[in-house]
């Protein structure tokens, strides 16, 4: 499986918090995007901030692996 953890605007727009989606091989970043776009039309318009495991990426042809966490989050501001 991989768990997706939306923040700020973006969990607003997909209405939770985190989801899980069945891994499969061969499964990419984008992958997981176009999915959940198709879900959620529109939601990931904000998203300026994407990280696979903790780390901010930017490549979204990267492979992913079964238990892999993604999180996608929108520009912020505030003090």
């Amino acid at each position: 499986m991989i768990k997706i953890l939306f923040f700020g605007p973006v969990a607003e727009r997909v209405q939770m918090r985190e989801t899980q989606l069945a891994f499969a091989p061969g499964m990419k970043l984008q992958d997981i995007i176009t999915t959940l776009n198709t879900q959620h039309p529109h939601a990931f318009d904000i998203v300026s901030f994407t990280a696979v495991n903790q780390t901010q990426v930017y490549d979204m042809q990267m492979p992913l692996n079964d238990g892999d966490e993604i999180a996608f989050m929108a520009k912020f501001s505030g003090g």
